[in-house]
């Protein structure tokens, strides 16, 4: 199955100066602005997945070793 990407346009107000020196250091805006939202977005899921790792790790230790290694024994028994 083949997906076609949609795509979307968000823009950002600059200043004329700021524009002009893109300009002459052939920055592409587009560029930077994708790759400054795609490394946000990457950090925030780092951060929300340690978060729940570390929610999981709490309630891991309050459950206690032997019974995780009960239940890890009965299901290998059942399986």
């Amino acid at each position: 199955m083949v997906y076609l990407a949609k795509y979307i346009t968000v823009s950002a107000k600059i200043d004329a100066e700021l524009r002009e020196k893109l300009a002459e250091l052939g920055i592409k805006p587009s560029e930077v602005i994708r790759k400054s939202l795609e490394k946000e977005v990457e950090e925030r899921m780092k951060k929300l997945l340690y978060e729940k790792v570390e929610k999981a790790s709490k309630i891991i230790l309050k459950v206690g070793k032997e019974a995780w290694v009960e239940a890890i024994r009965e299901g290998r028994m059942e399986g």
